[in-house]
């Protein structure tokens, strides 16, 4: 089985290309977003560090943290965001583990994991997986993409990968078609690694 994480700036396609994939036998797609907030419910221990962290001021009314609220302290401030990724990467790793060994013993051929920030952050577990992709795409695509998302305001985080041996760069430019098989040709050339050892 392969794992392969998805990463790349707002706009460049992560979540098409990874729902386009997933369309294929054997293949399950995973969005960390989703594992990242199943880590924020009330009387977690992710919840309790970052009310601990960040104060009550990004809880709702209701008692649950406050998406909007909590990023409009994270994307103004790095020390904030950093802290949030200290806190929040390592508990969505070990929730992640478990469902890869569950998939592995299934017999699932390759599991795409779709994480804005799996190449960016150094509190990512990268021993996950197997290749890390980048997706790239000029600033005209994405913000045209977002546009047509209503997501235009997007454009403006910026977000860069680490240098780390398993993230690879692939172009996000094109058909999603054309991005999932420069993704697949990526898988292929990992499997011909692995039988050549």
């Amino acid at each position: 089985m392969k794992v392969i994480g998805l990463a790349g700036e707002a706009g460049c396609g992560k979540s098409t290309v990874a729902h386009k994939l997933s369309q294929q036998d054997d293949v399950i797609y995973i969005d960390l977003d989703k594992i990242a907030w199943q880590t924020y419910r009330p009387r977690t221990l992710v919840y309790t560090q970052l009310i601990a962290r960040y104060g009550d001021q990004i809880l709702r009314s209701d008692g649950e943290i406050s998406r909007d609220k909590l990023g409009r302290i994270v994307f103004s401030e790095a020390k904030a965001l950093d802290d949030l990724n200290a806190i929040v990467h390592p508990a969505v790793s070990n929730h992640l583990r478990g469902i890869i060994e569950n998939e592995k013993a299934q017999g699932t051929e390759l599991v795409v994991v779709e994480g804005a920030l799996l190449a960016s952050s150094s509190y990512v577990d990268t021993s996950l997986f197997d290749v890390v992709i980048w997706l790239e795409a000029t600033q005209e695509t994405r913000a045209k993409r977002l546009k047509t998302a209503g997501r235009a305001k997007h454009v403006e985080r910026r977000v860069f990968h680490l240098e780390h041996p398993k993230v690879v760069t692939v172009s996000a430019e094109g058909t999603v078609d054309h991005i999932a098989d420069r993704i697949l040709e990526v898988v292929r050339n990992l499997e011909t690694v692995t039988s050549d050892e």
